[in-house]
């Protein structure tokens, strides 16, 4: 399968991403994830590259402050780094992987998850902008001093707990206003709008998480949706790069992997738990995505 590389941009010459690295560096020590005072501020922590890893993008901005990161989505391949951020507008089942970290200067890198409500507030205080086209549910940004001057700021509440009350809002609201101005605003703003596309791709999405494991009639989703079947999958695939069944499959096999490797579930009753009738098609379906058959692929996991 040919996959194709995403075009970044060129670093801004002004950007001095330092800071933000020393300071999450503070609060990530070690490898790992972290969940911080601010309830959507997450931080990351890698010293070495990585293999590739399967999991799913929630609707976030992600700022890279040191090393890079790619993440794999359909056939394309999204990098990004200091220079450039990826945002996500919707729910997607990836593959992602860091390409660049040591020890001596480790992968560090913050996500800020988006709310769709603020968005929305927000925008019905802007000027209104013409309809943009359909986009892709992911994509990366051009880094711009004034969003990493904002980030920055989110980043050191952390430091004076008692003001992440009062200015956390604030500068939410800030960073929120520097992206739909920013280049990837068009894709924000149809993640937001009601009558869009986009929110109606992700009410399709959102049925698909919490029923993965039920059989998919391709209609009652349309239904959902309120979109008509052809209207459905030219836009799913048009925002995910899958089909509505090809983003079940991955969401039923991601979670039969987390079963299998985390709560010790053998292959069958996994498969059959995730919505699998023939053990048969679980297997081949599972060597499909992930390279090998679940038992070996579990036993080379641990």
């Amino acid at each position: 399968m040919q996959r194709l590389q995403t075009v970044i941009s060129l670093p801004d010459p002004s950007l001095d991403c330092a800071p933000l690295a020393a300071t999450i560096a503070r609060f990530a020590e070690t490898d790992d994830s972290y969940h911080t005072a601010i309830p959507s501020l997450r931080f990351h922590r890698i010293s070495a590259p990585s293999e590739p890893t399967y999991c799913v993008y929630e609707p976030a901005l992600t700022i890279v402050a040191q090393g890079t990161k790619q993440v794999v989505l359909g056939e394309e391949i999204l990098e990004y780094d200091p220079a450039n951020y990826l945002v996500t507008s919707v729910d997607l089942p990836v593959v992602c992987q860091v390409v660049k970290a040591t020890p001596g200067a480790p992968f560090l890198c913050l996500s800020v998850a988006l709310d769709l409500r603020k968005i929305a507030d927000l925008l019905s205080e802007m000027p209104s902008d013409p309809v943009a086209p359909v986009r892709r549910g992911m994509s990366v940004g051009r880094l711009t001093s004034p969003l990493l001057d904002a980030v920055l700021r989110l980043v050191r509440l952390l430091d004076n707990p008692v003001d992440i009350p009062i200015l956390l809002p604030v500068i939410e609201r800030e960073i929120l206003y520097r992206l739909l101005t920013g280049d990837q605003g068009g894709r924000l703003r149809h993640m937001a709008a009601s009558d869009s596309r986009t929110h109606q791709v992700a009410r399709a999405i959102d049925w698909l998480k919490n029923n993965y494991a039920q059989p998919l009639r391709i209609e009652d989703l349309a239904r959902t949706a309120h979109m008509s079947v052809s209207s459905l999958h030219h836009h799913f695939k048009m925002i995910t790069a899958m089909t509505p069944l090809q983003y079940q499959k991955q969401l039923r096999l991601q979670e039969a992997r987390r079963l299998m490797l985390s709560e010790r579930v053998d292959a069958a009753s996994a498969g059959h738990r995730v919505g699998y009738e023939s053990p048969s098609q679980f297997s081949r379906e599972y060597r499909r995505l992930y390279g090998a058959p679940p038992l070996r692929d579990i036993a080379q996991l641990r």
